[in-house]
């Protein structure tokens, strides 16, 4: 039996004629911090939805804990970029909290008292519980997105993927939320899908430099020359400041 949360190995996949992941071969052992990063269009994307189980591979195979994704898709807590999750419904905070309930096998249609505690207990760990009767359209960027974290733990994940968290969020909130995630990855694998090289190099014990193919780098090896490959173009040199 494999430790292992996360296998690829052999992976292709192409929209149409156009391909986008060429022989992936990843393994994420349990209790990792991935950082995940890439150009535009370099398949980041893509990736986590095979990992979710939301896309099939076209050539190669995924392990989530040891079974196909869709069956761990239980087990996978998501935070989608968020320009993609519309903020026009009127619903709360703690409404859209308990829709990470749904899918864990209740058999009725309403939430249980369980189901209202979990979503309680993980926006006070997400730090959103005071926030839990206001409406979604009323939050600032990070406010939201520890909201979208807390409705993925809402599934008592034991994998947390999470794609581009805090691309529109300032610097003092970027750090409020990795230091967050630094905490649950003491009890859940987390991959972080991530523009900013230089910053998650604080956090994630390693780089997965994702361009149509991927490489993985310790964050002690990613040097100048290892962001040139990748990007392309001139780049300046990344110094890391380790906790």
């Amino acid at each position: 039996m494999s430790d292992a949360a996360i296998e690829i190995h052999d992976l292709s996949f192409s929209y149409g004629e156009v391909p986008v992941l060429e022989r992936i071969e990843l393994v994420v052992p349990e209790g990792e911090f991935l950082g995940i990063v890439g150009p535009n269009a370099g398949g980041k994307s893509t990736l986590l939805k095979l990992i979710l189980g939301l896309l099939e591979p076209q050539r190669g195979e995924i392990r989530v804990l040891g079974r196909p994704p869709r069956q761990a898709r239980r087990l996978m807590g998501y935070v989608p970029q968020y320009p993609a999750f519309s903020r026009d419904f009127p619903v709360t905070v703690e409404q859209v909290v308990l829709m990470g309930r749904l899918g864990t096998g209740r058999l009725t249609g309403s939430y249980s008292r369980r189901d209202h505690e979990i979503a309680r207990r993980v926006m006070r760990e997400a730090e959103v519980l005071e926030l839990a009767r206001r409406r979604i359209d009323q939050l600032s960027g990070g406010q939201l997105q520890r909201m979208l974290v807390a409705r993925a733990l809402a599934c008592e994940p034991r994998i947390l993927l999470l794609d581009e968290p805090t691309a529109n969020i300032d610097m003092r909130v970027e750090n409020e939320l990795f230091d967050l995630l630094e905490q649950l990855n003491q009890r859940m694998t987390i991959l972080v899908v991530s523009h900013d090289i230089a910053f998650i190099s604080r956090y994630v014990q390693r780089v997965a430099c994702l361009n149509r193919t991927l490489v993985c780098h310790r964050t002690e090896e990613i040097d100048a020359k290892a962001i040139q490959e990748l990007y392309g173009g001139e780049v300046k040199m990344v110094h890391h400041h380790y906790h």
